[in-house]
């Protein structure tokens, strides 16, 4: 039996479900569901950027299996910090699902000047500026269905359209937004799989849902913000598509007054961590 520790969460419980069925699917092993409840769980109202930002949704789960409470750990590659935990590794990058950004309730063309859009993220706020500087914001916290419930009047609010497919939702977007002009959170649309380091039986046990090419660009995208120090208080996105370009976007802030810089570059076949950490300093020395 393997004992995977996850949020209990509607979109959590079914990415932990699919994970498990994946484990068993390749290994014959059952696996059973361990429920954490982490402090962004507790803390519903207040700003993700006020709480703490880098580690909210996660830092209770990855405790339960270094307690030895769980085997693996299932995240929202998204919420992960751009560091590893102490004694834990992550065995296993899932498939991505889309990994862009979408409108619930109005569409851009639809919403009109002075509309309100809600959402808890100042890098989804920095960049709906860009393109329309007369929106007004309000923040945004709750499970999936909470938030679809919370669209302003005339209104709209933001959502990683991968959560929205988690839970069969996709039919409630009412805009795409192209990660050429909205550059993705690093590792959005993507499930992690996290276990005790050198837990060789647990490692091999979830290798075959390690999805290679994931793999490649979550790392790269992870090096950028690394190498930032970045978490949910700073505006900061990065990308890496299919063609393997890299898309990054750092702002100063999430007004009209505030600074951004962005970059869209093919990542080199050699030194490519290296590459995204060095566009990470140039981002940081546009903006200084």
């Amino acid at each position: 039996m393997i004992r995977l520790a996850t949020r209990s969460s509607a979109q959590a419980r079914t990415q932990a479900e699919v994970v498990a069925q994946s484990i068993t699917a390749t290994t014959g092993r059952a696996v059973e569901l361990v429920f954490v409840e982490t402090l962004g769980d507790q803390n519903k109202d207040q700003p993700l950027h006020q709480i703490g930002g880098q580690g909210i949704f996660v830092k209770e789960v990855q405790q339960a299996v270094l307690r030895g409470d769980a085997d693996i750990a299932v995240h929202s590659a998204k919420d992960l910090p751009s560091q590893h935990a102490e004694g834990l590794v992550i065995g296993a990058w899932c498939e991505r699902r889309d990994a862009r950004d979408a409108l619930v309730g109005k569409s851009l063309n639809e919403l009109e000047i002075g509309a309100t859009v809600a959402t808890g993220s100042v890098r989804r706020r920095a960049q709906l500026l860009t393109v329309r500087p007369d929106l007004q914001f309000v923040e945004l916290r709750g499970n999936i269905h909470t938030r679809l419930e919370k669209i302003p009047e005339n209104g709209s609010i933001v959502m990683a359209i991968a959560a929205l497919q988690v839970l069969g939702l996709t039919s409630r977007v009412a805009q795409e937004l192209p990660t050429s002009e909205f550059v993705p959170m690093v590792g959005q649309g993507c499930v992690a799989v996290e276990c005790r380091e050198g837990d060789s039986e647990i490692l091999s046990a979830i290798a075959g849902v390690d999805h290679a090419q994931t793999r490649y660009a979550i790392e790269i995208e992870r090096a950028f913000l690394a190498e930032l120090g970045a978490g949910c208080s700073m505006p900061v996105g990065a990308y890496v598509n299919d063609d393997g370009v890299l898309s990054t976007y750092m702002a100063t802030g999430p007004t009209n007054s505030d600074r951004h810089v962005k970059f869209v570059e093919p990542v080199p076949t050699v030194n490519a961590h290296e590459f995204a950490r060095e566009l990470a300093r140039k981002s940081q020395s546009a903006l200084a």
